[in-house]
């Protein structure tokens, strides 16, 4: 009885080739494969061995062939690019196998696919989980690859594109890259090589935000990198020249960088990655895109997506005030909206953070005027601190307070989150700080918000500069 090996002949290269498969070649009675990929190891050929080639789209032929020769007592090689278990002929040889009933041996030598030569060349880029999708639906029906694709996106794993594009798919790539910036960022770093490992190779790296699929063909292979990866540019004497190399971590530095992170802050960092791994959007302002991070991990509540609302710049704009010195006070509602505010930040920033329920003028002003004590402490702080930076978290009558001092002159506030939460007046409240054009404002609208919404949107602003190392927590 003979014998059938299934044999990766690597991705194109006489180098890798493994020496199983190459002494494979060498014993074989029979090689049977597409005709292309012959010129690879006919080098290797013993004389007198039948080969049998064919075209493209034979591969049922192919295995058909294998075990009719295998059943005449021969050696059957059957060649397949790459890795032989990789969309290559494995799987068909073996359902052929259970479909004949045959006793057949079987035996599969592994290669190197395509995408593993590719990583090597650009890098590092598959250094953590991964996943491959081909793009071909000759076999496969595309609403199961495009569920596949975003599977793939959402999950943050390094990809790997095969049959990207051919003369007769040219969308399905436009496609994937459409579905992958629904949730990664344009900055994520895409490598591809085509014909790697052959004469006719080329590399490149880009963004995905830059990638363009008019590059590709189908002789391509395409890498996209994870929320962690990240691209390098050499010293310009390096081997790779000018071309950046594509890398992602498994985290072994992250390990050492972590030594000095307290706890508490490890936890609120993989908190905000989850967080930002599972936003609806992956484009947002670095600005805007912090003070939701802060906003959504302290009320687990992804609507914020929709109801955070920030000025153009805003929380950057503020940033700046406190660095350079001209914003030093931040003004409350309430106390807890003060208690939220970590003191660690202010004190490192030279910041006072004050509310004024507790000075005993509020209830005298509050008694005599009729108003509530919140408009009173308002107005007492406006009095004092009119170019501070404003944050309401539970009041909505100090917030129209302060949007009827600001008409009158009397308040020129350096920037107003607004987070009142409840049914009465609160809306209206958001919606009179809007027409303030030139004061930046953070507004959470609708009912929601809370003295912990409008800490935290506090807390921010003084840890922008934490924003770009997605950071959080340093005052903890």
């Amino acid at each position: 009885m003979g014998k059938i090996i299934v044999a990766g002949i690597g991705p194109g290269s006489k180098e890798d080739i493994t020496p199983a498969v190459l002494e494979a070649v060498r014993e074989a009675d029979c090689i049977v494969g597409y005709k292309y990929y012959f010129q690879f190891v006919e080098a290797y050929v013993k004389e007198g061995c039948e080969c049998i080639d064919t075209g493209m789209k034979k591969e049922r032929e192919r295995a058909e062939q294998a075990f009719l020769l295998a059943e005449q007592g021969k050696t059957v090689v059957v060649i397949s690019s790459g890795d032989a278990g990789i969309y290559g002929m494995g799987p068909l040889i073996y359902e052929m196998r259970r479909e004949r009933q045959s006793d057949i041996e079987v035996e599969v030598l592994p290669g190197i696919s395509a995408f593993q030569k590719a990583a090597s060349l650009l890098g590092a880029p598959i250094g953590h989980d991964l996943c491959i999708i081909s793009l071909s639906d000759l076999m496969t029906p595309w609403e199961v690859i495009e569920r596949r694709i975003k599977a793939a996106a959402m999950g943050d794993f390094v990809t790997a594109i095969y049959n990207p594009k051919s003369h007769g798919r040219y969308w399905q790539l436009y496609r994937l890259v459409e579905l992958f910036l629904q949730v990664r960022s344009p900055e994520t770093p895409v490598g591809y090589v085509r014909q790697a490992g052959r004469e006719e190779q080329e590399i490149k790296v880009t963004t995905l935000g830059e990638f363009d699929p008019e590059d590709i063909d189908m002789f391509t292979v395409v890498l996209i990198g994870n929320s962690q990866s990240y691209q390098w540019q050499p010293l310009s004497n390096s081997p790779e020249g000018e071309r950046p190399v594509f890398i992602t971590p498994r985290g072994y530095y992250r390990e050492e960088a972590a030594a000095d992170v307290k706890p508490g802050q490890q936890i609120m960092m993989e908190s905000f990655r989850t967080i930002k791994g599972e936003l609806k959007r992956q484009d947002y302002p670095l600005d805007h895109l912090w003070a939701l991070l802060h906003a959504i991990h302290t009320t687990a509540d992804f609507d914020m997506q929709r109801i955070l609302y920030t000025d153009e710049g805003a929380v950057e704009i503020l940033y700046n005030k406190v660095k350079d010195g001209t914003l030093k006070t931040i003004v409350t509602d309430v106390t807890m909206v003060t208690s939220g505010i970590r003191k660690g930040a202010l004190q490192r920033l030279g910041i006072e953070a004050k509310c004024y329920l507790g000075d005993p003028r509020v209830a005298e002003m509050a008694s005599t005027l009729g108003i509530t004590r919140t408009q009173a402490g308002i107005r007492l702080a406006v009095e004092e601190h009119p170019d501070a930076l404003f944050a309401f978290g539970n009041a909505p009558t100090a917030l129209m307070e302060l949007c009827d001092l600001i008409r009158k002159g009397k308040a020129k506030p350096a920037g107003i989150i607004a987070a009142p939460v409840g049914f009465v007046h609160v809306r209206e409240s958001k919606h009179m700080v809007k027409p303030f054009k030139d004061i930046p404002k953070i507004i959470v609208e609708g009912r929601k918000g809370g003295s912990n919404l409008a800490a935290t949107l506090c807390n921010a602003i003084l840890t922008f500069d934490d924003a770009a190392q997605l950071k959080p927590g340093r005052d903890l």
